[in-house]
């Protein structure tokens, strides 16, 4: 005669099976650096198990981040394409994009350039094209087909029109001995929190020039991956 197991037994064993069928790991988020070719937030994420790729027109430097650095157009990827190239010619291929973090480029829109927007008292067309073509891609960056997102740039000039940021951050929040405000449009995603803060820190862009300037820091790039990652995972397991 056979008869049925208890049914105590039965709903733990369902809510057990249903539970690690929910279960998401770091290895299963897909994780998008726009327009960045140093690669540091992009390993910091690997380095986390995530699956994470850059991307940029320019060629990551020579290194394990080739394996991950995809060279081309950000843009289709922002508007979801999941099936690329890496740079050492491998073929991947991603359902979906959970979290991008872009980078757009900043040079025509930041409140530091403002002074270079004028020539002999008028107003430089040229740049004033350059900014107008800036602030767009910051918008298609803005709109990126995932489900948590993040497009970081320094304080831009008024004249862009760009919308308020939702949180910034400095680098001296994370032992760094440099502040540099960053300002970041968050969806679905929190403020990042300090760490450790470095006493009485020195101003990067007074400090630095041109791509220099806009690089992520080892120790910033950690924290970002820690706090967005953890934060992420916790919310997709809920």
């Amino acid at each position: 005669m056979i008869t049925d197991k208890n049914p105590h037994e039965c709903e733990r064993t369902q809510a057990h099976t249903q539970a690690h069928a929910q279960s998401i790991t770091a290895q299963m988020v897909n994780v998008l650096i726009a327009c960045e070719e140093s690669g540091a937030e992009c390993e910091a994420f690997r380095e986390l198990g995530f699956n994470a790729y850059s991307c940029d027109l320019k060629a990551a430097r020579i290194g394990s981040s080739i394996k991950w650095h995809i060279v081309e157009d950000v843009r289709p990827f922002l508007q979801g394409k999941h099936r690329f190239y890496t740079q050492d010619q491998v073929c991947h291929r991603v359902t979906r994009w959970h979290l991008i973090i872009a980078h757009p480029p900043c040079t025509y829109l930041t409140r530091v350039g403002s002074i270079h927007m004028y020539k002999d008292g008028q107003l430089d067309p040229v740049r004033e094209y350059k900014m107008q073509e800036g602030a767009a891609f910051f918008y298609e960056c803005l709109a990126a087909k995932c489900d948590y997102l993040a497009v970081e740039n320094p304080i831009p000039m008024a004249m862009a029109g760009l919308p308020p940021a939702d949180a910034y951050a400095c680098p001296s929040w994370f032992g760094v001995k440099y502040t540099k405000k960053t300002l970041y449009w968050l969806r679905n995603l929190p403020p990042l929190m300090p760490q450790i803060i470095f006493p009485n820190p020195k101003s990067f862009v007074h400090c630095s020039r041109g791509e220099y300037r806009s690089r992520t820091f080892p120790q910033m790039a950690a924290a970002i991956a820690e706090q967005w990652g953890k934060y992420i995972l916790d919310d997709l397991n809920k």
